[in-house]
């Protein structure tokens, strides 16, 4: 009765085209949106997963994510310093500076001043984090290492070649280095320096230190630690990288209309592929009803034309998931490719194949369930009217 079932489903060739288009066009359109949305909300923590080597960040008790920069003073470091269980802690600084560029032009980037001594914080050379020159050369003197994409968004096409420089502050900044580094929320160019280089990059604040880096020591935990660092200091806070990784996609969610814009087309997505294999499917049934009239009239049981129904909704939904997951995948493939001067919001994680494939299996048994209806209540003299 299985082979049946898929030669009924397979035997009107353009219904059967259209049922697998609306479920691709569904699951395409949600795993798309939703992969791009991933990319985005993994985007602004790009530099909380490149800034490595330390248990945790230590800040500012208002801050909210990791571009919510409030200056600390320089009695902060000392304190956590001062902390049972910290091993080391270190400076770093993490803010915006604008850059003067050769031909004159403005630029506003990403600024990173690491601990001058340790250079705690710099891109990874063991992870070949360091496409160019040595980590080294960053206590040079105005040395500063710039990642890929910001070396593409700002000379385009040109070669790298160390020696580059641009002002900021009007001071000299001399590029040494070429850094790979994840995609940011807000595309601005990367620049790394030792942190005294930093705070001459920037206008002068009373306060300049913004986060304060720390190891725990042998025996003592991450979260152990944090909990010793804001009881004994109180008007800090300190949080290990999946916290703060968390805490900024959560300030991204509630404080942001990227969940709801992106929420309204993914539901889009499920609706539409709802109608389009819906009334698809059922118009396909209503043209066999006299084909399971005849199943009926030769003795097949309702569970047994249910369970037809169900393969045939089960073999649409699996072709129409593999055609839009994959077509998904291809368009963040060549995305990334092609898109070369600018970070690509594109992350595709397990996550979105599953959510993908239990929105098309609800999508499938809808439709399947809306023809059901026909077939339960159907009877077998149908064949000889």
């Amino acid at each position: 009765m299985n082979w049946v079932a898929l030669k009924m489903l397979m035997g009107d060739k353009a219904k059967y085209l259209g049922i697998v288009f609306g479920v691709s066009f569904a699951a395409l359109l949600m795993a798309q949106q939703s992969a791009i949305f991933c990319g985005l909300m993994r985007n602004t923590t790009s530099q909380i997963r490149d800034i490595q080597g330390a248990d945790l960040w230590v800040m500012d008790r208002n801050v909210q994510f990791v571009d919510d920069t409030k200056p600390l003073s320089e009695n902060a470091l000392y304190r956590v310093r001062g902390v049972e269980g910290v091993r080391w802690a270190v400076r770093l600084y993490k803010g915006l500076a604008r850059a003067r560029l050769d031909d004159g032009n403005f630029q506003q980037v990403i600024l990173i001043g690491v601990d001058d001594a340790t250079l705690t914080g710099a891109p990874a050379v063991e992870q070949g984090k360091l496409l160019h020159g040595k980590l080294e050369d960053l206590r040079r003197p105005d040395a500063v290492i710039m990642d890929e994409f910001g070396w593409r968004y700002l000379y385009g096409d040109e070669p790298f070649a160390p020696g580059k420089s641009i002002e900021m502050n009007d001071k000299r900044a001399v590029v040494v280095g070429l850094a790979k580094c994840n995609p940011t929320f807000q595309t601005f160019p990367i620049l790394y320096c030792t942190y005294t280089q930093a705070v001459k990059y920037v206008p002068q604040e009373r306060k300049t230190l913004t986060f304060v880096l720390a190891k725990a020591a042998d025996g003592v935990t991450p979260e152990q630690l944090c909990e010793r660092i804001e009881q004994q200091t109180g008007d800090l806070r300190a949080l290990t990288d999946e916290q703060f990784f968390w805490s900024t996609i959560g300030y991204y969610l509630k404080r942001t209309g990227i969940p709801i814009n992106f929420g309204i087309t993914v539901a889009l997505g499920f609706f539409v592929g709802c109608a389009i294999a819906g009334q698809t499917f059922y118009l396909f049934t209503i043209e066999n009803l006299k084909q399971f009239g005849s199943l009926k009239a030769m003795g097949v049981s309702n569970g047994r034309l249910v369970r037809m129904i169900m393969l045939q909704a089960l073999v649409v939904g699996t072709i129409g998931y593999g055609l839009g997951v994959g077509g998904a995948a291809l368009f963040g493939y060549v995305f990334e490719r092609v898109v070369t001067n600018a970070p690509p919001a594109f992350h595709f994680p397990w996550q979105v194949l599953a959510l993908t494939a239990g929105a098309v299996f609800v999508i499938i048994t809808v439709s399947a369930a809306v023809s059901l209806r026909r077939v339960l209540f159907l009877e077998p003299a149908v064949v000889f009217r």
